[in-house]
């Protein structure tokens, strides 16, 4: 029996991004641009949430982002920030997306401003243009290139706690990973029973 190999390949990731700022910034259209190569000049501002997939290669790996696309309507920011803080880590990875690039004459925010802001904040920074699609994929890649870094520091550091207490885990301890906002933290726990 013949099996379709691409049908059976499944991501090794998958990450969730979440879009937000002010209306009529952009938003949907860099996320059109960037998930099916569009660009619509009379969009439609966003209601509520929605969502687009895009796969990625990292370092050989399958990566699936799920990007969502709020509304930037002040009516909706109850609904969107909502969404978002019930549905973020700790360590999360964000980017400031200076976008509307191309038009050079209408700037409201110079570039040293945007990067001076993005540095005080510890945020990436990066120009966008989803006119003329400069910078789009790379503002995406940036984001899910990080995303990937930091799980991938996780998994070698949760390898050498196993293999360090590999002879500890054998006598009834569980290790637990935690999440700290500054560092991650590592506590053990007995498991249950009169002798542990």
């Amino acid at each position: 029996m013949a099996h379709n190999s691409e049908e059976e390949k499944k991501e090794d990731y998958l990450f969730k991004i979440v879009l937000i700022g002010d209306s009529a910034v952009g938003k949907s259209n860099l996320l059109a641009r960037f998930a099916r190569d569009e660009f619509y000049p009379n969009s439609k501002s966003t209601i509520g949430v929605e969502f687009q997939t895009q796969k990625m290669d990292i370092n050989g790996k399958e990566v699936k982002a799920q990007i969502w696309d709020t509304a930037g309507q002040e009516r909706f920011r109850a609904v969107t920030s909502a969404y978002y803080r019930a549905h973020s880590d700790m360590n999360v990875v964000i980017i400031l997306v200076g976008n509307k690039s191309d038009l050079k004459e209408a700037r409201e925010v110079t570039t040293a401003e945007g990067k001076a802001l993005a540095e005080a904040k510890g945020l990436f920074f990066i120009e966008t243009s989803a006119l003329d699609s400069s910078n789009v994929t790379s503002a995406f890649q940036t984001v899910v290139r990080e995303i990937y870094n930091i799980l991938s520091r996780k998994v070698i550091q949760s390898q050498e706690l196993q293999k360090k207490d590999s002879g500890r885990l054998a006598n009834g301890k569980t290790v637990v990973l935690q999440a700290d906002e500054n560092q991650e933290t590592v506590s053990e726990t007995k498991k249950g029973g009169c002798c542990s």
